[in-house]
């Protein structure tokens, strides 16, 4: 009986914060998810009641495949980019400062809050005071002048010029490599962890995934003219000045991962003779793995949903550092393209939930194993 009215009580408890919840996040997701799949735009944008028909998936289609919808296309290609190198970068940074400072250097404290500090400052303040540091004819491009040597010439938030270019229409078989490899290490952890049954559909559907890709993928006509995307050097800044600020986040994180590795570890390692480089490689980097996951995660999410950073620094008509948060922006609130606007959110929010529900998933599993 007590037991039971305990829970009755946990439940009047929670029960508001279940209800605001299911209003103001779930409710609104739905409301968006609708809006996006409807003719909400410049016609009855600013209608007092609006008079919506239901379009299905005609704004994600013009979104990707349209003509007039290049834009968007880059954004989502900027991007991608961005997550990858902003990610990339703050885990090296991050794992370089922690692996200095977990040396016990002297002023650890000082340099430890000179590493966080950037973090305590929001994007419109990073984003300002880089804005000012990367002026084509100052800043950073005149630094070298203090030693005798020539100025930087370089337009870090206006360049023009694209590396690693690629064809859109080259998306379907893109899509079909990246099936199949991920069926091929799904495959291999499936094996190595006994799994045989698992592994082997794994394969199987890796084998069909490159069957399809090098087939029918092939013949698909995305667009029907080549449209060509890469990666701006303009956004370089941008990279740069976010890897600056959040370095010290996964910094201090590295330090608490390494600071709780125990020191009986590293002396069986040395005494098994491995080097500082095996130390790292085969003992401190595997215990650091589930840290790693964390701050992917986190900056991953932080990454994709980017928008106050490139807002400032470069401001929202720049395509070149234009990333689909500023697109959604212009889209909705400068277009009164409102359902196109809902699509875009839609978009950011699938690929939010492609990178975050697998992890919460996994961690529910080994909580539910232990």
């Amino acid at each position: 009986m007590k037991s039971r009215q305990d829970r009755l009580i946990a439940i009047a408890m929670i029960a508001p914060s279940l209800v605001l919840l299911a209003v103001f996040v779930y409710g609104f997701i739905g409301q968006t998810l609708f809006v996006s799949m409807s003719d909400w735009g410049r016609g009855a944008a600013l209608a007092v009641n609006p008079e919506l028909s239901f379009v299905g998936l005609d704004n994600f289609r013009e979104l990707f495949t349209g003509f007039l919808d290049v834009r968007f296309r880059q954004d989502l290609v900027n991007m991608l980019a961005f997550s990858v190198l902003f990610v990339g970068g703050c885990l090296l940074v991050g794992l370089l400062l922690a692996t200095l400072l977990e040396q016990g250097v002297r002023g650890e404290g000082f340099f430890r809050t000179v590493f966080l500090f950037p973090m305590s400052l929001s994007f419109i303040v990073t984003g300002t005071i880089w804005r000012w540091m990367l002026q084509p004819r100052g800043g950073v491009n005149v630094l070298p002048t203090l030693v005798g040597l020539p100025r930087i010439e370089f337009a870090w938030l206006t360049s023009r010029d694209q590396v690693w270019q690629w064809n859109w229409q080259d998306v379907p078989v893109i899509l079909g490599v990246l099936a199949a490899l991920a069926c091929v290490v799904m495959a291999g952890r499936w094996w190595l962890a006994g799994g045989r049954k698992r592994a082997v559909a794994a394969g199987a559907l890796a084998a069909a995934a490159l069957a399809w890709t090098f087939t029918a993928a092939t013949e698909i006509e995305v667009l029907p003219f080549p449209e060509y995307h890469g990666f701006n050097l303009a956004l370089a800044g941008v990279v740069v000045a976010a890897v600056w600020q959040m370095s010290g986040y996964t910094m201090a994180l590295f330090l608490a991962g390494l600071r709780g590795i125990p020191d009986e570890l590293r002396e069986a390692a040395r005494v098994d003779g491995c080097s500082w480089w095996q130390l790292y490689r085969y003992v401190e980097l595997p215990l650091l793995k589930p840290i790693i996951w964390s701050a992917v995660i986190i900056l991953g999410h932080i990454a994709l949903k980017s928008f106050d950073l490139v807002f400032v620094m470069a401001g929202p008509d720049n395509a070149a550092t234009s990333v689909p948060a500023v697109s959604m922006y212009l889209t909705a609130f400068r277009g009164n393209q409102f359902a196109k606007g809902a699509a875009i959110a839609v978009v950011l929010l699938a690929l939010v939930s492609v990178l975050i529900v697998p992890y919460l998933v996994s961690t529910f599993r080994s909580r539910g194993a232990e």
